[in-house]
């Protein structure tokens, strides 16, 4: 059998994005058949063969992204691994730079031709294995990407420079991957993309998410499907007549709204007003009244006063978002902002409003959380740590959410399987169960 052969360590190390560890898993798979021992983000990489998949969003990811790649080309140079490839979304946006920069790294790959690494190789990329992947989630949970790129105009982002037009998946392509996935033991997906509400425009001529998520949930042994990353503007609202009326659809919407006044809205070129965004929130809890939203917010935009900001805290008290992140802008080489605005506003002003919005969030949080105290809840298990089980309820996704503790002395609770939970304790950002 092929998979006897030893071919060697292949240690696969991915960086940024659920998008990207989608990518990785896929090419673990392709190294999995032929033979290779793989592993993922393993504490000390050390294989024959070690791949870098980067991000390249905005200026940390970029500096983490650079860093590892450093390292690794040391130990290259020492001949401490055999070969070393970088792959994904940095490599995609600064091919040329990396080359000439970084000689030690074997060869470098971009978003969409990662699969040239096997031929590089001497190895055949096997085309019927396409919809298959080496999980590196626990086996009961997996990230389902169902269109690549983007078509939006944001300002201040980079992901259309790298990723290109948005590309819609067929829908039965993506039936058939989870259907694979279930067949393996997966319960809960997240359905991911640079953006959602775009699904089905390009290839169907109208917008599908809604169709999408429906069929999906029809599917036997599809327990939660949980929706990231859509966008405000044109806004598919058939979607959620499926999420009120199917149990399996989450009662979760990842939205990222980044701003609320219509002076940062029209900078950001976002393509909606601050009114349609009360709207728009206001019609989502209307629609799914139990429904948890989690938001991404940008400070320091340039031009983004003191009073923008103001009304930012307003809005964010107002709308009480369960989950809510925020950053600093990133002056992005190409981007529309690079390109139209100075970027004036100090480094240290851009945190500070940063930290004002997630103190805000931090007291909404804690209220939300403590508001679950003394409710049962449905609550998968994810694993152990410490003294705990560690799970998530529908409204909490894998690592960026609150989680829920369950004393380990607890007898019968299994990893990745579903209980019921009552909610006995609350900090600001997690649950206790049992």
């Amino acid at each position: 059998m092929e998979n006897s052969i030893n071919k060697g360590i292949v240690d696969v190390i991915t960086l940024g994005c659920s998008k990207n560890l989608v990518d990785s898993e896929q090419l673990m798979r392709q190294f999995d058949v032929l033979g290779y021992t793989v592993r993922h983000d393993a504490e000390h990489p050390d294989g024959d063969i070690v791949i870098i998949n980067t991000c390249g969003f905005i200026g940390d990811a970029k500096e983490e992204s650079i860093n590892t790649i450093l390292q690794f080309a040391d130990l290259r140079k020492q001949q401490k691994i055999q070969k070393l490839f970088v792959m994904g979304c940095l490599s995609e946006r600064y091919l040329k730079e990396l080359r000439s920069e970084m000689p030690e790294v074997d060869k470098f790959y971009g978003k969409f031709n990662y699969n040239d690494i096997l031929t590089d190789l001497g190895q055949d990329y096997r085309a019927d294995l396409r919809l298959e992947r080496t999980l590196t989630t626990p086996n009961h949970y997996a990230y389902i990407k169902i269109s690549e790129g983007c078509n939006r105009t944001c300002s201040y982002c980079a992901i259309p420079i790298i990723t290109g037009k948005h590309r819609s998946r067929t829908m039965e392509d993506i039936e058939n991957e989870v259907k694979g996935l279930v067949s393996n033991g997966v319960k809960e997906f997240q359905l991911i993309a640079q953006d959602l509400s775009y699904y089905g425009q390009d290839r169907y001529k109208a917008s599908k998410l809604a169709e999408l998520t429906q069929r999906l949930s029809d599917i036997q042994g599809v327990e939660w499907l949980r929706l990231h990353y859509a966008y405000p503007a044109h806004f598919p609202y058939d979607l959620l007549k499926v999420m009120r009326e199917r149990d399996n659809v989450c009662n979760y919407l990842d939205i990222a709204l980044q701003h609320v006044s219509d002076n940062m809205l029209t900078k950001m070129r976002r393509n909606i007003t601050s009114a349609q965004t009360y709207e728009l929130i206001d019609r989502i809890r209307t629609e799914v009244p139990d429904i948890h939203l989690r938001t991404t917010l940008l400070l320091g935009h340039p031009g983004e006063t003191e009073d923008d900001v103001e009304e930012l805290k307003t809005f964010i008290r107002k709308a009480r978002f369960e989950r809510l992140g925020a950053f600093a802008f990133s002056n992005e080489e190409g981007t529309y902002a690079y390109k139209t605005f100075k970027d004036d506003i100090p480094e240290e002003v851009k945190h500070r409003r940063v930290d004002e919005i997630m103190s805000i969030q931090q007291e909404i949080s804690a209220e939300i959380n403590q508001a679950k105290i003394g409710k049962t809840l449905k609550v998968m298990i994810d694993r152990v740590e410490d003294e705990y089980f560690v799970g998530r309820t529908e409204y909490d996704s894998p690592e960026v959410d609150p989680e829920v503790l369950i004393p380990v002395a607890t007898q019968g609770v299994n990893k990745g399987s579903f209980y019921n939970a009552k909610i006995v304790g609350s900090t600001d950002f997690d649950l206790y169960g049992e």
